[in-house]
């Protein structure tokens, strides 16, 4: 995913992810409630997974061109 598709920044869908599970986890919502926070962390975590794919995307895409000698029978 790209920064200038994604609706939210990684960082910030984290810490809003992290407040959600923090809300449902100290109760005393009622049923509703509680629905409507349970969508809206689906929502963020789906967000952060993309972000982390497409990061790890990019290291294995560098990773893979570090690995690649510069000169043909280069040691390094």
């Amino acid at each position: 995913m790209t920064e200038a598709a994604s609706p939210l920044p990684y960082e910030t869908a984290r810490d809003q992810l992290a407040d959600v599970v923090r809300r449902l986890e100290s109760g005393g919502l009622t049923l509703e409630e509680s629905l409507e926070l349970w969508e809206q962390g689906e929502r963020l975590a789906a967000i952060c997974s993309e972000w982390l794919e497409g990061a790890r995307a990019r290291l294995t895409a560098a990773s893979a061109g570090e690995q690649e000698p510069s000169e043909p029978g280069a040691p390094f």
